[in-house]
């Protein structure tokens, strides 16, 4: 068989895996995560860049020395970086890793 041939059996194998009800529940609950975690990373980050713009005065207060708000504020996004993959490694682990797990043992199995 030429390739042309075999490609609709691939095409048809993997629109069965996706219709399957195990990985609508993975897509389901990774968007769970991700689109609300995603919203607030984004919206965090742009109350700093409108409080840069619109409130110097108040992003330029020294809390102490040379450490003003704008600076602490804006190591807070890395460190809002960090604990957003901790928590999505947390949740990949506990959610998310199972359910693939299963469906690849599924697909394994079916010889698909």
């Amino acid at each position: 068989m030429s390739l042309a041939g075999e490609r609709p059996a691939e095409i048809t194998q993997y629109q069965q895996v996706q219709a399957s009800p195990e990985f609508i529940q993975l897509k389901r609950k990774l968007r769970n995560f991700i689109f609300p975690m995603s919203v607030a990373f984004l919206l965090w980050y742009l109350a700093y860049v409108l409080l840069a713009t619109y409130a110097p005065a108040f992003m330029s207060t020294k809390v102490f020395g040379n450490i003003n708000v704008g600076l602490i504020i804006g190591l807070s996004q890395f460190v809002t970086t960090f604990l957003i993959t901790t928590l999505y490694v947390r949740y990949a682990n506990r959610q998310l890793d199972p359910l693939s797990e299963h469906l690849r043992r599924q697909i394994e199995e079916a010889g698909l």
